[in-house]
């Protein structure tokens, strides 16, 4: 898959780059940074980004932003997601600019922090190899923040969901649970938490002297939610948040179906050894929700519920 880095318009014109594979830049550059955070001129949200409003209005924490590391005043922060996983993370309407409460969250978190970002479109897989790697400062895409993760990367934990079920209108395979799975074929993201809770029905199925499920593996959610669509899967695994954004689209015929008991909670991935980077993550996103804006981020994006109190490192379990 390209890897697409995405920029916005700052300063009235377009910063364009290119890397080794040919991606384009989209979402700020990576000049010259003034040596105060306050002195950066900070990118301005996307128009179409519901919550640009209030990224926009989002000013530098200057206690945070002096105690930022100094490659994110030089060279901005690099931000890593898998864009087209909506309401999470999507494509304006020009196809390139990524939108989403991710997006959002990230912007806003370089605000407070003073420093520019840039946000790239990679494959779910290659996100944490490229944290590791020094590519990325951090990936903030929809990651269930769990044990064998942390055993990579050390999360700031942004939001509490939990998962669904996308069927199609009317439901005509009566899917009302985990139960109803047996036998039947569900489409998931390869390598993902979709997967894992998809084996366990499976295993569940098979203990209860049940048909198994066939479980049908995907790079992205697009293709796994086509499965349904063209009827080769019953069902798909998806976060509910997604489920619900999906199933508001009348084009789409589809409804969800809540996984009670699912709801865990998402991080922002970090390389565990960069502390001073994880604790001015964990300092902003706690500035913005103790100043209300976080809330006005999720509201935006009509995610109220899955509001954090604090931002907590490594609560998953």
């Amino acid at each position: 898959m390209n890897t697409r880095i995405l920029t916005t318009l700052a300063a009235g014109a377009l910063l364009a780059a290119t890397t080794a594979c040919g991606a384009q830049s989209l979402d700020g550059g990576t000049s010259g940074a003034a040596a105060a955070a306050p002195d950066v001129v900070l990118d301005q949200a996307p128009t179409e980004e519901k919550a640009a409003d209030v990224i926009n209005a989002i000013t530098p924490d200057k206690d945070l932003a002096a105690k930022a590391p100094a490659s994110l005043k030089s060279g901005g922060l690099k931000v890593v997601s898998s864009i087209g996983y909506p309401p999470m993370e999507l494509f304006a309407s020009d196809g390139k600019t990524p939108i989403g409460l991710d997006p959002a969250l990230a912007r806003a978190i370089a605000r407070k922090l003073g420093v520019k970002v840039t946000i790239t479109d990679e494959e779910f897989n290659s996100q944490i190899p490229g944290v590791l790697t020094g590519r990325y400062d951090f990936v903030i895409s929809s990651m269930t923040d769990n044990l064998e993760r942390q055993g990579q990367v050390t999360f700031v934990d942004y939001v509490q969901a939990g998962s669904g079920l996308l069927v199609k209108k009317g439901n005509p395979a009566g899917v009302t649970g985990p139960k109803d799975l047996c036998g039947k074929t569900v489409s998931v993201v390869d390598n993902g938490s979709s997967m894992e809770l998809a084996e366990s029905y499976d295993a569940d199925c098979k203990k209860d002297g049940k048909a198994a499920v066939n479980v049908l593996k995907f790079p992205g959610d697009t293709e796994a939610m086509l499965q349904v669509s063209n009827g080769r899967a019953q069902a798909t695994v998806t976060d509910y948040v997604v489920a619900a954004y999906k199933s508001a689209d009348p084009k789409l015929a589809m409804e969800a179906i809540p996984l009670e008991g699912t709801e865990s909670p998402w991080g922002i991935g970090m390389k565990p050894d960069n502390k001073e980077l994880i604790e001015s993550v964990k300092g902003a996103l706690d500035a913005l929700i103790q100043s209300g804006e976080y809330g006005k981020l999720l509201a935006a994006w009509n995610l109220d519920k899955l509001a954090v109190q604090s931002a907590v490192i490594n609560g998953g379990k």
